[in-house]
């Protein structure tokens, strides 16, 4: 059973930076999409950015954010840079398991861009 821990959240400026983190504990296998979602007030949940072979970003973040992984701790993050008011959101972490095409979530982090 995968399980999945956020961290990094906060208040931060606009044209600030935060960078979230995903620690990832249980049995991991090799076949899997890591990715990071965000959910604004009164939205669905949107995709941010995600990552195995190649990763891909959300045109609203593409060249602010950067989402990266080290397998050595197990641990995805999600650096953010030029923050603006819209990124304000709570931000959780996936877990997808390609071979069984089944999803863990993470609780969430909140992220609040405001002056």
């Amino acid at each position: 059973q995968v399980q999945l821990v956020e961290s990094g959240g906060g208040l931060a400026q606009p044209g600030g930076s935060l960078r979230l983190s995903c620690e990832v504990s249980g049995s991991i296998r090799s076949l899997v999409t890591m990715s990071w979602w965000r959910q604004r007030p009164g939205k669905e949940r949107d995709m941010v950015a995600s990552i195995n072979t190649a990763t891909r970003y959300d045109a609203s973040v593409q060249g602010r954010f950067i989402i990266s992984r080290d397998d050595k701790k197990n641990t995805l993050y999600l650096q953010m840079n030029n923050l603006k008011s819209e990124d304000t959101a709570l931000y959780f972490c996936r877990y997808y398991n390609l071979e069984t095409r089944t999803g863990v979530w993470g609780q969430g982090t909140q992220v609040t861009v405001s002056s």
